[in-house]
């Protein structure tokens, strides 16, 4: 079996149009939430979210892609140009790279922009011929293969808000067993329409708390997630060819579980979600004991943070420190995964657990050791979590570069 190691990552969050941008952010618990402003939202009981700021896709994309393009496309394509760039390989993608991409809602925006346009014709033709290859989710990874002549192995994945998890997961155990010796993996989103927006609201999902800190996993008065957009893709290598080309090699990826709870569709399960946290660990060959810190689901609704301090207990106990980042950014959906997934690895990379932030009074029924101030760190391996609608659960254990070295 091949060792699998990061080089490179690349992402664009409402903390920062770059991951270098946006993981400081997270380390000084900066706030991405904002009021909701990229369409009239007065009418509506949900009025902030998580919008990337003055984000100028002509950097990585021409004109012509910059307007075909759906915007979860757009991000794609800037994360994925920034993480071939992080890991030195501007002039030296291998032409038999794979990607994989996950997107839990791909171009609702547009789906929902060009229904417009249909309805306001009174049902005559309107709709652009871009419409179809612009909304569909694996175009995401299809013309981030397109733009760097990446001929290996193409996948789009749509596993709700698992998405961007199940791509890194999936990419490393490719590597693993020789499909690949490199594949770019994450999750991208673009979700601020009316339509994603009422849609999550009406299910009493998102949080009617109109002010910046209304994304708070795991406080007693959370009322549900701040809905947000962004990418992250990571560069992904087999532990040899990156040694023998020089690579820097933040962390290694040592375990991954995929698994269906089989039990609601909406409903998370506590028993599903530790069950795919301990297969993970096996996956990895490591007990429980050797985790140094926890990156948390952690979305801010009152039964998904319940069922995930649950798991968390039942696997580690009340003492393993956990951090939720999502405090910070809100719920970017599949690009939340990727994102912490990234975080996970710079966690470990640079000796730093940072703050889960505006936490007021933790929810006693959620009895974890939550990190509210940002601490040292000289863990061997920490876990990330991911889990979505219809009971999908994804969890990724990584370990320090100083072990891959």
């Amino acid at each position: 079996m091949n060792r699998v190691v990061i080089t490179g990552i690349g992402a664009i969050t409402p903390l920062g149009n770059d991951f270098k941008t946006s993981w400081t952010s997270i380390k000084q618990g900066f706030q991405g939430v904002s009021r909701l402003e990229r369409f009239d939202a007065s009418g509506l009981p949900w009025k902030v979210a998580g919008e990337i700021k003055e984000f100028g896709p002509g950097i990585f994309l021409n004109a012509k892609e910059a307007l075909r393009l759906d915007p979860f496309i757009r991000y794609a394509a800037a994360a994925a140009h920034m993480a071939i760039e992080d890991a030195g390989l501007m002039t030296a993608v291998p032409a038999n790279a794979g990607v994989i991409a996950g997107s839990s809602r791909g171009g609702i925006t547009t789906l929902e922009r060009e229904m417009r346009k249909i309805i306001s014709k009174n049902g005559r033709p309107a709709a652009s011929p871009y419409l179809m290859p612009s909304s569909t989710v694996s175009m995401a990874a299809s013309f981030i293969a397109q733009k760097n002549g990446m001929k290996g192995e193409c996948i789009g994945i749509s596993n709700a808000c698992a998405s961007g998890s199940n791509a890194i997961g999936e990419a490393f155990r490719r590597i693993k067993h020789g499909y690949s010796s490199m594949v770019l993996a994450g999750g991208t989103e673009a979700p601020l329409c009316r339509l994603c927006v009422e849609g999550y609201g009406a299910s009493g999902a998102l949080s009617q708390d109109g002010g910046e800190g209304a994304s708070k996993p795991f406080d007693r008065n959370r009322d549900g997630f701040v809905l947000s957009e962004g990418a992250c893709i990571l560069a992904l290598e087999e532990y040899e060819a990156a040694k023998q080309r020089g690579a820097r090699i933040y962390a290694e990826v040592s375990g991954y579980s995929a698994m269906s709870d089989a039990f609601h569709i909406t409903k998370p399960d506590a028993e599903g979600e530790a069950v795919s946290i301990k297969r993970a660990l096996a996956d990895a060959g490591i007990d429980r004991e050797r985790v140094g810190h926890v990156n948390a689901h952690g979305t801010s609704t009152m039964l998904g943070d319940l069922a995930e301090a649950k798991a968390i207990v039942e696997v580690f106990g009340k003492d393993t420190p956990v951090t939720a980042l999502k405090s910070m950014t809100g719920h970017m959906l599949a690009a939340s995964g990727a994102f912490e997934a990234a975080c996970t690895v710079m966690s470990l990379y640079e000796s730093v657990i940072p703050a889960t932030v505006n936490i007021v009074e933790q929810d006693p029924l959620c009895p974890i050791n939550l990190v509210v101030r940002s601490a040292e760190s000289d863990s061997e391996f920490a876990v990330s979590n991911s889990f979505g609608f219809g009971g999908v659960n994804a969890v990724l254990v990584f370990k320090s570069s100083d072990g891959a070295d």
